[in-house]
C-alpha cells in the first residue's frame, strides 16, 4: 500500500490529547476575548475540526491581525527556504490561548517604572533596580 499525504498526515502524536484530558474544550477558551495586536500561541486541538491550522503552526506564536465572532486572524512567521514569510491564516478561538511571551518585559517595564517614580521622588530606596521575579 502506498503512503498517503493528506493535510493531517503524521498527525498521530502531535495531535494527541494528554492522558485524561479527551473531550471537548471548556467553554471558557470559547469565551476568552482577543484584541488586535495580541500575542497568542497556536496549540490545535484535535477534539474540534473546524477551524484547525496546519500541523505546521502547531506551536507556534503569532498576532493578532482580525478578530471575527467565532474566529481569530493571526500573522506567523514561517521560514520557506532562505526567506521568512509573514503568514496570515485565520484560526478558531479553540486552537489559540493567550501567549506567555511578553510577561517577563512587562514585569521589567513596571519594575523600571516603579524605580523612576521612587527616584525622582528622592527615595534611599530606589538607588538600585527592583530585582524581578
Amino acid at each position: 500500500m502506498v503512503h498517503s499525504y493528506g493535510y493531517k498526515c503524521g498527525t498521530r502524536h502531535l495531535f494527541a490529547k494528554k492522558f485524561r484530558a479527551h473531550g471537548m474544550p471548556n467553554l471558557s477558551r470559547k469565551l476568552q476575548s482577543y484584541r488586535v495586536g495580541d500575542y497568542v500561541d497556536i496549540v490545535a486541538d484535535p477534539a474540534v475540526r473546524k477551524g484547525m491550522p496546519h500541523k505546521y503552526y502547531h506551536g507556534k506564536t503569532g498576532i493578532v491581525w482580525n478578530v471575527t465572532p467565532r474566529g481569530v486572524g493571526v500573522i506567523v512567521n514561517k521560514k520557506v527556504a532562505t526567506r521568512t514569510l509573514r503568514k496570515r491564516i485565520c484560526v478558531r478561538t479553540e486552537h489559540i490561548r493567550p501567549s506567555r511571551c511578553r510577561e517577563t518585559f512587562l514585569n521589567k517595564l513596571k519594575a523600571y517604572r516603579e524605580y523612576c517614580a521612587a527616584k525622582k521622588a528622592g527615595k534611599t530606596e530606589a538607588t538600585s533596580k527592583a530585582k524581578v521575579s
